[in-house]
């Protein structure tokens, strides 16, 4: 059902990945402020969490024959924006969780070829490996990652202590 709308209304597609990604940003801004670790444990978890069932869940779908090679122009399609989205704010709240940013980049970046090939190898899964996934999956995890820094860059000028 949410597919069909989505499908037949990629406007509303395109306002609700730019909704989703400020309310995320503006979120972990303030749980940063706040120094909300542990409210950064739980969204990294379930940023971590919800992926892997949306990717790793069984489907019906008949898979193609191991990965499909191609690049495409990025915030293009439902597809293309949906996989920049998927990983953006796991490496947004573990990046400011661990103030480690190209440690939470390569993580995510290694997470998003792991999915796929798991999709590519285990053909009971139904899934399919897709080069495009994960080229937007790791466009998503730098977009994360720079907004975390540019939260952590602005919030130490605001507050030197941090």
């Amino acid at each position: 059902m949410i597919s069909t709308v989505l499908a037949a209304h990629p406007v509303l597609v395109r306002v609700l990945f730019w909704v989703v990604i400020a309310v995320g940003a503006v979120l972990a801004w303030v749980l940063y402020r706040m120094r909300a670790n542990k409210s950064f444990v739980v969204l990294v978890i379930l940023s971590f969490l919800g992926p892997l069932v949306l990717t790793l869940s069984p489907s019906s779908a008949e898979p193609e024959f191991f990965c499909t090679i191609q690049f495409s122009v990025p915030f293009q399609g439902v597809d293309t924006l949906a996989n920049v989205a998927m990983l953006l704010h796991l490496a947004l709240f573990a990046t400011l969780l661990f103030r480690r940013p190209f440690r939470v980049f390569a993580v995510v970046f290694g997470l998003s070829v792991l999915i796929e090939l798991t999709q590519a190898l285990v053909s009971a899964l139904g899934r399919s490996c897709d080069t495009d996934d994960w080229f937007m999956n790791t466009i998503g995890a730098a977009l994360g990652v720079l907004t975390a820094i540019c939260i952590i860059v602005l919030e130490k000028r605001r507050d030197p202590k941090l």
